[in-house]
């Protein structure tokens, strides 16, 4: 194991070493595929050798690796297309090949033939197939947690030493993950190399250039890999995650991101999770939230429902974060999913800027699409009339499964409410077209007015309403009213607007935790990604999450690992 990491951490990636490279990517996840046989819960008993031994490497050979490999992925060496390994040396003299005879040079490079006919035919699959496996070995090592008793002794190195945060009696607790760390520590190189605080660095650091690193997942994020990968940056790295905060260009990595969202149809679950998950986490920045708004998209060709000309990203950010919202309502019916996209709503709420007009009216029909739903199962737990085909129990079985529905609702209701309230509270002057969007359908609030679960909330959007509705009653409008004459009208009192009356709710605010033993989570997706790229291996032995086994698979000459 120590020959392989030194190899790939230390030797550059070369037309003469690019196959040696992708070989040994491979021998690495087929080595530490002995957890696809454990449960998906880590536990003492589990035996994996190879793996331990990359953990149990010097701090040196760990930084190079994880150096080399964002390095791999970031660059996308190209493998070429029309050979193998070369049979004669740079100087002219007999290769090792050569030297050992055509007849055993052409078995030996039998599996390159095999691999390059397997290969994409085009450039861009040459030059990713490195680079992708490159990432999945990188995702695997860093999301690995060994399982350890309380008892047992732990090795002194101090690269591989016990979390003691995690020491509970009696409790499992893991050993630390040297290539987690090295991910999570790793510097932008166009910073000075010394270290600007003064603190001393244990062992080497992982450097490479952020610039690339955020233009690289920026263009490859469609792949589920790279969506893992920013998510454990994003995640663990601090420098980096300000990095991004600071970049101009968020569209660089919002748009894939948002585009993905828009096709959640087509999209796992587990994608769909970490998009929204690296957006919470973006928008726990009050920085982000508002250079979100500056920034101006001149189209959006992927977006179809309606032309998009000239609107904000945070805007865009909106739309599409409730569209998500509405789809799943229809098909994934997830809470966690709603729950993340009303957080990141609601910690940019208080930053919105001059939210267009298409984005005001999908904000005011989320709140009519959830409060009809809330009506909905408000009436059916009312309802004396439900009639028992079996039993009580069946019954009682209904009415809490309404009750907790419901419960789940009207936390939903609350929470687009004071998204609306944070809107009006703290941005009202810079957003006519929300208050357009309230005049419009005030009426879909007139049933929570009295509400004991909503009432306060609806109180600043009804003081909203009466000055608006005043300043619109005061008008000498010759004909009839038209959207500009009501947005002139909107624009003029938005700007003498002082917020007289309005009561002030503390902001909400949403921070992303991870749970407690995410590993969990992402051991088992890590290798899913890994499965889904091609990998094969014997069904019938993976535990760590359910396989789908075709009875009708007969066996054949491929050997499955």
């Amino acid at each position: 194991m120590r020959a392989i990491l030194n190899y790939i951490g230390s030797v550059d990636v070369s037309p003469e070493s690019c196959y040696l490279h992708h070989e040994l990517l491979n021998l690495m996840l087929v080595l530490m595929s002995t957890q696809l046989c454990s449960g998906p819960s880590p536990e003492p008993k589990d035996v994996h050798p190879f793996i331990d031994a990359a953990m149990l490497q010097d701090s040196s050979i760990v930084s190079s690796v994880v150096q080399k490999l964002l390095l791999n992925f970031v660059k996308r060496p190209r493998i070429p297309l029309n050979g193998s390994h070369p049979t004669f040396s740079d100087d002219g003299e007999p290769g090792v090949l050569q030297r050992v005879g055509s007849a055993a040079a052409n078995f030996v490079l039998l599996p390159y033939y095999t691999f390059n006919y397997l290969m994409s035919s085009n450039a861009e699959g040459a030059s990713s197939q490195l680079a992708e496996n490159s990432l999945l070995v990188l995702l695997i090592l860093i999301h690995y947690r060994k399982c350890i008793t309380m008892n047992e002794s732990i090795p002194s190195s101090n690269v591989y030493t016990s979390d003691l945060n995690t020491n509970v009696k009696y409790a499992p607790s893991f050993h630390d993950n040297p290539y987690y760390k090295a991910l999570n520590n790793a510097k932008d190189s166009q910073y000075d190399r010394a270290d600007v605080e003064g603190n001393a660095q244990n062992g080497l650091v992982v450097r490479l250039s952020f610039a690339s690193l955020f233009d690289a997942l920026g263009i490859w994020l469609k792949d589920e890999s790279s969506v893992l990968l920013l998510y454990s940056l994003v995640h663990g790295n601090c420098d980096f995650q300000e990095y991004v905060l600071v970049r101009t260009d968020l569209d660089t990595l919002l748009m894939p991101i948002l585009e993905m969202l828009y096709n959640a149809s087509r999209k796992t679950s587990n994608q769909i999770y970490m998009l929204l998950i690296v957006l919470l986490i973006l928008s726990q920045d009050s920085t982000f939230n508002a250079s979100v708004h500056k920034l101006v998209l001149p189209s959006v060709p992927w977006y179809h429902e309606r032309l998009m000309h000239q609107t904000s990203l945070g805007s865009l950010m909106v739309v599409i974060l409730i569209r998500t919202i509405k789809y799943n309502l229809s098909k994934l019916r997830d809470v966690y999913l709603h729950t993340n996209c009303l957080a990141i709503l609601a910690n940019m709420a208080p930053h919105v800027h001059r939210l267009s007009a298409y984005a005001s009216q999908r904000l005011v029909s989320l709140f009519d699409m959830l409060s009809r739903k809330y009506t909905k199962l408000a009436e059916l737990k009312n309802d004396k009339a439900i009639k028992v085909i079996s039993d009580q129990i069946e019954a009682d079985n209904i009415s809490d499964d309404t009750s907790t529905e419901l419960h789940i609702y009207t936390d939903f209701l609350r929470i687009v409410l004071e998204i609306i309230n944070a809107i009006l509270t703290y941005a009202l002057p810079r957003n006519p077209e929300v208050v357009y969007a309230i005049l419009h359908r005030q009426e879909v609030f007139q049933p929570f007015k009295n509400h004991p679960r909503f009432n306060e909330l609806l109180e600043n959007i009804y003081t909203v309403l009466d000055f608006f509705n005043s300043r619109m009653d005061m008008q000498q409008l010759d004909g009839e009213w038209s959207v500009d004459k009501v947005l002139e009208v909107i624009n003029k009192n938005c700007r003498s607007w002082r917020g007289e009356g309005m009561k002030i709710f503390t902001q909400l605010r949403f921070t992303y935790e991870q749970e407690s033993h995410p590993e969990e989570f992402f051991i088992p997706y890590a290798w899913r990604v890994v499965l889904s790229r091609g990998f094969s291996f014997n069904p019938g032995a993976i535990n760590l999450f359910p396989v789908e086994i075709h009875v009708d698979d007969e066996p054949s000459g491929e050997q499955k690992v």
